[in-house]
């Protein structure tokens, strides 16, 4: 195939990759948008392939590479619940970021396979490419590792504070950069994995840190550097589309880790550079011993029937329970007495950006009656009922009131305006940042208290009667 159809391929992949964010950007076309970038995917490893045709024996290794790849993706997908999706996520970009190091050190071993120079001289501008792919991928790795290790729960969701973490980080960035240099002055591979060793350390320490309140911009974040370390090697590889891909990916989710560090009051830049998410903390002190008004489902069921307006918050707790389906029953049985029912969706609700917005499509929510925050918070003051079920720390006052808790300035859905707010709970937990909320001790407030999917259900039953 000749350059030149090679490089309009490139782009027609580029294209549909760039339909395929834009698809992805609401749940009403992610379907259409997830087509477009398998689309776009296929062109590009077959021009790949037709460009840079292997010889038999390649051509094998890559068929045996992608059966046990896809092989192994197709078996997870089918298997793995919507409530470990984001664990799989920060998995996947750890592979991502392993890749790039390892596509690093392949090139740097055999440099003319990779058109790059030979074994005695590679060319300056790809051995800077090959350092930058090596070390953010190594720091994508380890960090996407930490990440996954806390959002499934096998390493604790609370802040693991280094001594001195900030000077341990500034010091790997400098060896990082001196690292680097000596790389390219020398084209000796004993700098570049020590270089990779370094990147590995520094994933460790910027991520290791942060609280489970930020994880949803880890999750982005990591997004973000796995699509930089893909179009770093695209560089060193010479790939037009590997790096149109990478850029894309880089860029999309540094735009939405931003989005999530203004739906959270964090600071951008602090995020990148992983210093967020660890010095603050709530106060401490015993059980909360304050009084609750509990409700049972029948309550509930006529507190909703009598309703002219209901706002229904869904949290973490519905994912844990698949409690979507019986949400989206309830809300049917509703809107047939009549009842305005709306959706509201915090943008860190869940473990992961659109975490929410997933379950509900998932149990065929009309796309329509799904709400941003900031699209919805200032109907909850004309709301006779704001229904959470398993959403804390996101509904929590003391965002706004409480100086010293660790979700102080975080925006909040602002449930307590409603006039009668039915809180969907297993009991009297702290959510995921470790804060106790203050909604559950207002006069308007109603805990139902037990599994999400088995409450909602009985208020189904109590509905139907």
């Amino acid at each position: 195939m000749s350059a030149n159809i090679a490089a309009l391929l490139y782009l027609v992949a580029g294209v549909l990759f760039i339909f395929a964010l834009r698809g992805l950007s609401s749940p009403a076309t992610s379907r259409e948008g997830n087509r477009y970038g398998m689309i776009g995917m296929a062109i590009a490893v077959a021009t790949t392939l037709l460009t840079h045709f292997p010889s038999f024996g390649g051509l094998l290794m890559i068929v045996i590479g992608v059966a046990i790849g896809g092989g192994a993706g197709a078996f997870i997908a089918q298997r793995v619940p919507m409530t470990k999706m984001p664990e799989l996520v920060a998995g996947f970009h750890a592979l991502v970021g392993l890749a790039a190091v390892l596509v690093a050190a392949g090139a740097f071993f055999a440099p003319r396979a990779f058109g790059i120079g030979d074994a005695n001289e590679i060319h300056a501008g790809s051995l800077v490419e090959m350092s930058l792919g090596a070390a953010i991928g190594a720091i994508t790795f380890t960090g996407s590792i930490i990440a996954f290790l806390k959002l499934s729960e096998r390493m604790t969701g609370k802040p693991i504070l280094l001594p001195e973490r900030h000077t341990i980080n500034i010091m790997l960035g400098v060896a990082l950069l001196a690292l680097t240099a000596l790389f390219v002055g020398t084209q000796s591979g004993v700098w570049l994995f020590l270089l990779i060793f370094a990147s590995f350390a520094l994933g460790v320490t910027l991520i290791i840190p942060i609280g489970g309140a930020d994880m949803p911009v880890v999750v982005s974040m990591l997004n973000s550097y796995s699509g930089w370390a893909a179009a770093g090697i695209g560089f060193t590889l010479g790939n037009l589309a590997l790096i149109i891909t990478g850029a894309l990916v880089g860029s999309s989710g540094a735009i939405l880790s931003y989005i999530m560090c203004k739906g959270m009051n964090r600071s951008f830049i602090s995020v990148i550079l992983g210093g967020f998410g660890g010095e603050v903390a709530g106060p401490a002190g015993g059980k909360e011993t304050r009084n609750v008004k509990q409700g049972s489902a029948e309550d509930a069921a006529y507190i909703m029937q009598n309703a002219g307006k209901i706002i229904i918050v869904p949290g973490y707790g519905m994912a844990v329970a698949q409690a979507q389906h019986a949400l989206r029953e309830m809300a049917d049985m509703l809107k047939e007495e009549g009842v305005d029912i709306k959706y509201a969706i915090h943008p860190v609700a869940g473990r992961m950006p659109g975490h929410m917005n997933v379950l509900l499509a998932e149990a065929n929510v009309p796309y329509d009656e799904v709400f941003e925050l900031e699209d919805i918070n200032s109907e909850f003051g004309q709301a006779d009922v704001a229904f959470v079920i398993g959403a804390n720390d996101v509904t929590n006052p003391a965002a706004k009131t409480d100086k010293t808790s660790a979700i102080y300035g975080m925006p909040i859905l602002d449930v307590e305006k409603a006039k009668t707010v039915l809180f969907l709970k297993r009991g009297m937990g702290s959510g995921y940042a470790g804060v106790e909320n203050e909604l559950f001790f207002r006069p308007n407030t109603m805990m139902l208290f037990g599994d999400a999917k088995k409450t909602v259900e009985s208020i189904v039953k109590s509905l139907a009667h």
